[in-house]
């Protein structure tokens, strides 16, 4: 198997758990990080910051691959806008897969998502773009992630749920059976939710219940 180029974007502790994976998965080769400006120069786990946003487009000449390792826990704008940045310069946004997770071979990921070491995803589960599926965390049967979400670590989101676009399921919280989460869903670390909720808030306690909107 030939080893293809990746670059990273966003230097910051995410990153150093993606470069973890990359390098256990030993599909690409890390050339570089894109960060910011002031940062350029200086390296993350020995890997060099060569460019900050501005720079994406002259750097794509290096290679076509691109992995977004901007973190998600307050919002996702940044990584949306740094995924709309790639699409409109039609490069390339791999699926990053540990080989310590288990991803059934009936599940679907797509592109520019990554799995991180022993997260678990069930038979029929839908993964869409730019999604982060973090440590520990499991996914059940025929549940669907909407696109730029973030699933935290050890977190458990149960057969035939509906998680919506931009949605961020915080550590170790519970999703039940056939849930669905509106858009813009975000459910405190250690929550459970046991009813559809339609999103564009925050929600926490047992059972979540809206903290706030968003």
């Amino acid at each position: 198997m030939k080893i293809k180029k990746i670059i990273l974007i966003g230097g910051g502790g995410h990153c150093c758990s993606v470069i973890d994976v990359i390098l256990t998965e030993n599909k690409f080769e890390i050339i570089g990080i894109i960060d910011k400006e002031e940062n350029i120069g200086k390296s993350v786990l020995g890997f060099p910051i060569i460019g900050s946003d501005n720079d994406i487009a002259n750097i794509s000449i290096n290679s076509p691959n691109f992995i977004i390792t901007i973190g998600q826990i307050k919002n996702n704008q940044n990584r949306v806008k740094l995924y709309n940045i790639l699409k409109s310069l039609n490069l390339n946004l791999p699926v990053i897969v540990s080989p310590k997770a288990y991803v059934s071979k009936y599940s679907e990921i797509n592109e520019g998502t990554v799995i991180m070491h022993n997260a678990f995803i069930n038979a029929r589960a839908v993964i869409n773009h730019n999604c982060i599926i973090n440590t520990n965390s499991i996914i059940e049967h025929d549940v669907i992630i909407g696109e730029h979400s973030h699933v935290s670590t050890g977190a458990i989101i149960n057969g035939e749920c509906i998680i919506g676009a931009n949605s961020f399921i915080g550590s170790n919280s519970v999703i039940i059976n056939g849930i669905k989460l509106g858009q813009n869903s975000i459910i405190g670390a250690g929550s459970v939710v046991i009813s559809d909720l339609p999103g564009n808030a925050v929600y926490a306690g047992i059972p979540a219940k809206k903290i706030t909107n968003i």
